[in-house]
């Protein structure tokens, strides 16, 4: 094993895959870290964590690489509202990341969601509070309305559906399963606290599937990023709409995360080793994002604002 000390603070390659998580991603067997490049200042502030690049094991040739993010900091310091996105997001795409893929703990909304099922949402209902940063393109001078239609990758979700048999229950004699579908829905809510019932009953009236703190805005600033993104829901709870259930406690979703690590370990070694053997289609050719945001922008060039310019320039250098 590398001693830590000995690992380079800087990375002038490019990386493949991005990962925002936290809990079971620390330490992915197939991987060997190459450098821990100390939290990112970007034009929208500092990373949350320190970037870990690293290779796969084996790998001599080091060609293909994957940055991780730690979410919400090494210590879970941030909150959900308070998180850095538009730096983490920006300080991958800085990094010349091709696809994102994100893992996060989630409720269950839906009786046939079990607790430790995994679940690829491709729609999201917005229930944040408008206080989160949510896009580059918010200040005077530079508007951009990008398309959100379709705010997943069905591409990658495709891609990781096919892995779904690696998920494990700790119990034997039940099974974890991996849920994907069109209209498979996240409801996004600000937190930090729970939902109450009526709310938790009200978001399965809306269709939601699952609820999480974090999709939103980082979902959003991968598009504006051109980007494939794909968050991987990790289910540790009915939330709190079954009336013959207690509402979900923090001691219920603890129970439930060793075995949600687990498999993400798990499940994202499977997705990295197969893309360094073959890189999938969508990495290669950018989903149908490259080139969006310069059709996305309304402002007329002669009213841009420079500043904002210039830090657009860290994320797509080439484009104005």
């Amino acid at each position: 094993m590398t001693d830590a000390s000995e690992i380079p603070n800087f990375f002038d390659g490019t990386v493949d895959l991005g990962i925002i998580g936290g809990t079971g991603l620390y330490h992915l067997e197939c991987l060997e870290a190459i450098a821990v490049i100390p939290a990112m200042v970007t034009p929208w502030g500092t990373t949350s964590s320190p970037i870990t690049i690293s290779k796969v094991v084996g790998d001599s040739q080091q060609h293909f690489h994957v940055a991780f993010i730690s979410r919400h900091g090494l210590h879970h310091q941030y909150s959900p509202s308070t998180v850095p996105f538009r730096a983490n997001m920006a300080a991958l795409k800085h990094l010349k990341c091709k696809a994102v893929l994100s893992f996060s703990a989630v409720g269950s909304l839906q009786q046939h969601i079990k607790p430790r099922d995994f679940v690829l949402p491709q729609q999201i209902i917005d229930r944040t509070k408008g206080i989160r940063e949510s896009s580059y393109f918010n200040g005077v001078g530079l508007v951009g309305h990008v398309g959100f239609g379709k705010p997943f990758s069905e591409s990658f979700a495709k891609y990781i559906s096919q892995f779904g048999s690696v998920l494990k229950h700790a119990d034997p004699k039940e099974s974890c399963s991996l849920h994907f579908g069109k209209d498979t829905t996240v409801v996004c809510m600000e937190g930090p606290q729970f939902s109450t019932r009526a709310e938790s009953k009200m978001y399965r009236m809306l269709g939601g599937d699952v609820i999480n703190m974090s999709v939103l805005p980082e979902a959003k600033l991968a598009r504006e990023c051109e980007l494939p993104y794909q968050m991987v829901c990790m289910s540790t709870d009915y939330d709190a709409w079954r009336d013959e259930a207690e509402p979900v406690t923090v001691e219920t979703v603890i129970a439930n995360l060793h075995n949600n690590g687990a498999n993400a370990n798990a499940l994202a070694s499977t997705i990295i080793t197969n893309m360094a053997n073959e890189l999938p289609e969508f990495m290669l050719t950018g989903d149908g994002l490259q080139g969006s945001i310069k059709m996305s922008i309304s402002t007329k060039p002669h009213a841009m604002s420079k500043e904002t310019i210039a830090k657009l320039e860290y994320l797509l250098p080439d484009y104005w």
